[in-house]
């Protein structure tokens, strides 16, 4: 194993769901760096290169948090960041899945873990350096969130790929 990796906590996209996105955005008028639909996530928290020796310490701050209860999610709203950043986002955000993200990251802090201190925006990234879509087709995405997972970023030719480390089951 290497001595660090880079490294986030985020809610997976079911396979049947990323494969519903993909098909939809297959269809979008735009260029981008599109993500994989493997890789398809909506980020909790953002940690970072970390020592791999740390990785107990994570487990053990995903572990407090997972006593959160479980939501549905649902994405509704497609928008684009200056930067480019092509994503889909909930019109809405359910209370849990905030509850979750804040109740990770007071559990990080208290590790130790230096977090992002930006304003959390839920996002599901779709592409990178992207141009804004034309007339996207009507869509809405959603699905019962029972778990979140630790995922590590490694670099790929065509883009970054992530791996899961752990996941976590909601209440």
């Amino acid at each position: 194993m290497p001595e660090s990796l880079r490294l986030f906590f985020a809610i997976p996209v079911p396979s049947a769901q990323a494969r519903n996105i993909q098909d939809w955005r297959r269809q979008l008028p735009c260029a981008g760096n599109w993500v994989h639909e493997h890789d398809l996530h909506l980020t909790l928290a953002f940690l970072g290169q970390q020592a791999t020796t740390r990785l107990a310490e994570l487990r053990a701050a995903a572990d407090q948090t997972k006593r959160q209860r479980a939501f549905e999610l649902r994405l509704d709203r497609l928008d684009i960041w200056n930067d480019g950043l092509l994503h889909l986002a909930p019109s809405r955000p359910p209370m849990a899945l905030l509850q979750l993200q804040q109740t990770l990251a007071e559990q990080l802090q208290r590790c130790g873990f230096t977090l992002e201190q930006r304003t959390y925006r839920p996002h599901l990234t779709l592409a990178r350096h992207a141009s804004v879509p034309t007339s996207p087709a009507a869509f809405s995405f959603a699905w019962h969130v029972d778990q979140f997972a630790l995922f590590s970023s490694n670099s790929a030719m065509i883009g970054p790929r992530y791996q899961q480390i752990g996941t976590w089951p909601l209440a």
